[in-house]
């Protein structure tokens, strides 16, 4: 067994039980891509078993911090058993969720989200790329499902030096549909696992949607916008939220620059049965609709803002921050008095305190004060754990406008 030895002092994370291995902390020790290593602290004493990653600032992930704990097939079964196995015991209304989401299910690099009977895997790091075979057969055997579309196309792979893949890894061929639609609550939801962002769907705003729906049926929004509206899940639950209260007339203006979501989205209000005469659907730029928008006096009852990763890192977090305070200080101005904003970060990069701030700077740029109804965080099926905090990757803030 290859040996890590960590500088001194550098051993203090791990044992807090966080998992990442950056390259600074390494005193010496290499091995191959994926391969596990014992790791040391500058004393020789155990910290942790750990995947390597010769490529990347983390230069090894870990997989256990017990030293008689064997890495080997049955550690990864146990692993997706009961990262599967949990999924039981969340209140998860769809039948669209995610399996195992990375560091915080012990299996760092390792992203499977289930859609119906399909699963879609994302292999993002060495350590999981190397135990493909064995992970793909344990999800199959821990879900009873036969079918696996793989999706290691992240961008995040590069930093692994692992090229892109994308196809299905297990129990399907060229034949079979890769368009699948989801149940959501109440609503039906379209997709594509093979050319939708990250694994063909964002799961992780479920319980956003639902919350969405809920102030459309009590407050009865008559001009709602959807900013980076993806395939239209905002824009359904909003609408259905209105249809659910018996409020008429409603209308929701849904922007994306994405030509293809924008047919999805609008596949998805009629598959729900609602009016498309109440959904408008922009292929444009947001920040310029925005600006749009104020110049021409337009006004809103409620706007979601759901943007792109701007952070992907700390490193991104002063250029990521001018951005979002940006389309948070138009959105602001465009919100009625008494109006809702649902506004969201995604960055790992930008904490909740960071993103609470931004927000605050936009507001007195904007000249506009409010209340702080809701905080948002991902679907219980995204977790975050007390041992690695950067799981909570999104961040929302519901704002009444005063």
């Amino acid at each position: 067994m290859k040996t890590l030895k960590l500088r001194e002092g550098k051993e203090r994370s791990l044992k807090r039980h966080h998992p990442w291995i950056f390259e600074s902390a390494i005193a010496k020790g290499s091995a191959d891509s994926g391969e596990t290593v014992r790791v040391e602290a500058a004393d020789g004493s155990f910290l942790g078993w750990a995947a390597f990653s010769p490529a990347s600032k983390i230069r090894a992930r870990v997989w256990s911090f017990d030293e008689t704990q064997r890495i080997d097939a049955s550690f990864f079964i146990a692993a997706v058993a009961r990262s599967t196995g949990a999924r039981d015991r969340f209140d998860i209304k769809s039948d669209g969720m995610r399996l195992i989401h990375g560091e915080s299910d012990g299996l760092p690099g390792l992203i499977v989200d289930r859609y119906g009977d399909t699963l879609v895997a994302q292999f993002t790091s060495a350590g999981v790329e190397r135990w493909k075979g064995v992970i793909a057969d344990a999800l199959l055997a821990a879900t009873g499902l036969t079918r696996l579309y793989e999706r290691s196309d992240a961008s995040s792979r590069a930093l692994e030096g692992l090229p892109e893949v994308k196809g299905w890894l297990r129990g399907g061929d060229a034949t079979t549909p890769t368009d699948l639609v989801l149940h959501e609550h109440e609503w039906k939801l379209g997709l594509s696992i093979a050319e939708g962002h990250k694994t063909g769907f964002y799961l992780d705003q479920r319980d956003s949607r639902k919350k969405f729906a809920d102030y459309a049926q009590r407050l009865g929004f008559q001009r709602i916008l959807n900013c980076f509206c993806y395939t239209g899940g905002f824009t359904v639950a909003a609408l259905a939220g209105l249809r659910a209260g018996g409020f008429q007339g409603g209308h929701v203006t849904s922007i994306d620059s994405s030509g293809p979501a924008l047919e999805q989205a609008q596949a998805n209000v009629a598959r729900n049965g609602l009016d498309a005469r109440q959904a408008t659907f922009l292929d444009a730029d947001v920040n310029a609709s925005l600006r749009k928008f104020v110049d021409a006096g337009r006004t809103f009852d409620a706007i979601v803002l759901d943007p792109p990763k701007f952070a992907p890192t700390v490193a991104h977090a002063e250029r990521a921050s001018r951005a979002y305070k940006d389309i948070n200080r138009l959105a602001l101005k465009l919100l009625e008095p008494g109006g809702v904003l649902f506004t969201y970060s995604c960055s790992g990069g930008i904490s909740a305190d960071l993103f609470h701030k931004i927000v605050a700077g936009a507001g007195s740029d904007a000249g506009v004060d409010g209340y702080i109804t809701e905080r948002m965080g991902g679907a219980p099926d995204h977790p975050m754990t007390i041992a690695f905090p950067e799981g909570e990757y999104l961040k929302g803030l519901v704002i009444m406008r005063r």
